[in-house]
């Protein structure tokens, strides 16, 4: 069964990062909203952890949080999503787990 794990906070101030990154599975993706998309931040550890995900994962993000806080994504393996996007992805995993 794949899971979509969605973080919402910075991976300065939280452990959600690095601990989903240790329970992902096959075909598991990743949304990052809200603080989470600092992980985005070129050159942050978080984002050499994320670059290193593999390609057996998917990574996303929420686009409106990714412009509010002007982090250029362009070197990221990462899907932005609007709102309608990203509740069509919830549905199409069989599980989603929201990390707080």
């Amino acid at each position: 069964m794949t899971t979509l794990h969605i973080l919402n906070a910075s991976p300065s101030q939280t452990t959600q990062l690095s601990s989903c990154l240790r329970v992902l599975s096959a075909g598991d993706g990743m949304v990052l909203c809200g603080e989470a998309v600092q992980a985005l931040r070129a050159g942050s550890v978080a984002a050499q952890q994320l670059q290193g995900m593999g390609c057996e994962y998917r990574l996303y993000a929420l686009e409106e949080d990714v412009l509010a806080r002007a982090i250029d994504t362009q070197d990221m393996p990462v899907t932005l999503l609007d709102y309608p996007a990203f509740v069509a992805l919830c549905v199409e995993y069989a599980r989603v787990n929201s990390w707080t």
